[in-house]
């Protein structure tokens, strides 16, 4: 098997209607705190079928590993790894096999806000599912970007150097030059695709619409289906003669406005670890140097010379400060400058057309 292939076990996230339903429904009657749950199905010929989900109950923060802020939304952000909601999920994922359903564990979901879901508790939570099955996935329901009327449903992946260097735990200058680690290769998205049912899609196909014709002919076969696709009646709108900023993309970029002054925060604190650095090892050369010049004297005289590695009993360097959350922010930021790409196209496109049309030359 190609190495590409052990990377990536699937090409597809398939993901059943009604899950998708009770993701969204969950997220939106949690918003703003963050949802969670678990999405259990199967891998079949490079397709992660997604056919059944389960919310997380509310946790304590007791029993969450090294949890410290007692509110919602971290409570929330930490209930996939909490050990409660482990057992919880190993008893509904025992439960759905005694009802003879699917009840392979293939990953979470959560929920977001305008975009912001890369953060450490993101990332622990994909690594707890993925170290023990790589065939797992996260998939990120923004409950902002669809109250818009576009569904965002979003798959993720943590990739196999991450991974490592994750288990490592070692972001340092140094590590990540070696393992050639970037910001771009932390995580990988799949597209997803919405899957209905046979009989859901029969459902679909004699839902009522606007016609012309005074009797309906109502189809009697899987090809008269086929043959006579679905024709939606065209609805006149005035939204796209809206020439408004959308709030969204407002919105979007102050956060993306926040996230650079954060990576600039994280560049200033390692600039000053340089300058501390430097000034050690300053003192350490001139203070190697000394003694050299000391134990030269001291041979010269017959007597014995001083050990010359005590500098590192004198002198304490100091610690490199992790690059980890310096590489979530500029993978935030990636986040955000896609999201306001997708938003400026149609906004540029009214303001030329209006500038074209209504403003003299």
């Amino acid at each position: 098997m190609a190495d590409s292939t052990k990377d990536v076990p699937f090409k597809i996230i398939q993901v059943e209607a009604l899950v998708v339903m009770k993701i969204v429904k969950h997220c939106s009657n949690s918003f703003p705190t963050a949802a969670t749950g678990s999405i259990v199905g199967m891998d079949k010929d490079g397709t992660l079928e997604i056919t059944n989900t389960f919310p997380f109950p509310t946790i304590d923060v007791a029993n969450v590993e090294g949890g410290h802020q007692n509110d919602a939304s971290s409570l929330a952000a930490a209930a996939p790894r909490a050990k409660a909601n482990i057992v919880y999920q190993n008893d509904m994922i025992r439960h759905l096999k005694e009802v003879n359903v699917d009840a392979n564990n293939v990953g979470w979901y959560t929920s977001a806000t305008m975009g912001n879901f890369v953060n450490p508790s993101f990332i622990e939570n994909q690594y707890h599912y993925q170290r023990e099955n790589d065939r797992t996935v996260a998939l990120v329901h923004d409950v902002s970007r669809s109250s818009q009327g576009a569904l965002s449903l979003r798959a993720f992946k943590l990739t196999r150097n991450f991974m490592t260097a994750f288990k490592e735990g070692k972001f340092t200058t140094e590590s990540l030059q070696k393992s050639k680690l970037s910001f771009k290769d932390i995580l990988v998205e799949f597209p997803v695709q919405v899957h209905n049912s046979h009989l859901l899609t029969s459902y679909l196909h004699q839902l009522p619409s606007a016609s012309t014709e005074a009797d309906l002919a109502m189809p009697t076969s899987l090809s008269d289906l086929q043959r006579d696709p679905i024709k939606m009646p065209l609805y006149p709108s005035t939204d796209i003669l809206d020439l408004s900023i959308d709030p969204f993309l407002e919105k979007t970029c102050d956060l993306l406005l926040d996230s650079i002054e954060s990576h600039y925060t994280e560049l200033n604190n390692h600039q000053y670890y340089q300058r501390q650095l430097a000034r050690e090892q300053t003192k350490i050369t001139a203070w190697q140097t000394k003694r050299k010049a000391e134990n030269a004297a001291r041979v010269a005289a017959k007597q014995q010379p001083l050990p010359e590695d005590e500098w590192q009993r004198i002198f304490k360097l100091p610690q490199e400060p992790s690059r980890f959350e310096g590489m979530l922010n500029a993978k935030q930021v990636e986040q955000y400058s896609k999201q306001i790409d997708g938003f400026t196209a149609n906004v540029s496109a009214k303001m030329f057309a209006v500038r074209g049309n209504l403003l003299p030359e």
